[in-house]
């Protein structure tokens, strides 16, 4: 990771717990340190109970870092996930964080792609907020299950998006941001199919100027991943993964996390936890 000493451990107080459809839930804990530093694309390692001493690994939604608040989406898939579920307002949860390298949100001239699937869609509503006042950026978010999001239609057209994708996350919409939903279940007002489909039908709308502006952020599993790199290499864009891993220590010690990429014809196995999870797709031989 490019800097060091900036991992903290706080005792994270729980302040609500939402569930919602699919065993989804969104927590908002104050974590004043964290939510100071966090970054889009960087995760906490949270300790679900004291007696499982294996972190989870989760990315970060929102941060306030004026009250010290972080958001965290989680689908409890396991019985770590499921024990989380179950805090509730007041208790504390060990969190280390912030995590990673995150998504570089720099480039002032560019239009920011985000393409998020599942749970993987929090780091892409976290860099939304990042660039909603200095940057420009579309947001194109799908699942297999109802949103866990306040969702109205969208009063901004975006170029080839039309038919029923005609929802929007609440508040990028409220904020300005432009946003559609992508689902393969019959989500009412989502595109009919996968999303990186649905931002390929964006891009390829766009005329040659506007689409060379274009940088693609992605979040989610890794066949999703398969397809947003495509869609960059077709249309020769940069385009930069959050890559999902299982993890055990979270901070880089135990290299259990190691992807393979290939930087100048060198193969090296780099750790997702503290070398990514952000990498650029070019280096990831997996997605070329």
């Amino acid at each position: 990771m490019a800097d060091r000493n900036t991992i903290f451990e706080e005792q994270a107080e729980v302040l609500a717990s939402a569930r919602h459809p699919g065993d989804q839930f969104i927590m908002r804990v104050r974590a004043p340190r964290i939510a100071a530093a966090a970054r889009p694309g960087q995760f906490v390692h949270l300790r679900v109970s004291e007696e499982r001493a294996m972190r989870r690994p989760i990315s970060i939604m929102l941060t306030d870092p004026a009250r010290g608040t972080v958001d965290l989406l989680v689908k409890a898939i396991g019985a770590g996930t499921r024990l989380l579920r179950e805090r509730r307002a007041g208790e504390s949860i060990a969190m280390l964080g912030p995590i990673g390298r995150p998504f570089d949100l720099s480039g002032r001239d560019r239009r920011y792609v985000l393409i998020g699937g599942g749970v993987g869609i929090p780091p892409m509503i976290f860099a939304a907020d990042r660039l909603a006042d200095k940057g420009e950026c579309v947001v194109f978010a799908g699942s297999e299950v109802e949103f866990p999001f306040a969702l109205k239609p969208s009063t901004m057209l975006l170029p080839g998006v039309g038919g029923n994708a005609i929802l929007s996350i609440a508040s990028l919409e409220e904020r300005g941001i432009p946003c559609r939903l992508a689902s393969n279940a019959g989500l009412y007002g989502c595109f009919d199919g996968h999303v990186p489909d649905l931002a390929g039908a964006y891009l390829s709308a766009l005329d040659e100027g506007e689409r060379g502006r274009c940088v693609l952020l992605s979040c989610g599993p890794h066949p999703m991943l398969h397809a947003v790199a495509r869609l960059g290499r077709r249309h020769g864009l940069p385009t930069y993964l959050s890559l999902e891993e299982h993890m055990a220590c979270g901070i880089g010690g135990c290299a259990g996390c190691v992807v393979m990429t290939d930087e100048g014809g060198q193969r090296r196995y780099r750790r997702v936890c503290v070398d990514g999870p952000v990498f650029d797709a070019d280096v990831l031989p997996e997605f070329a």
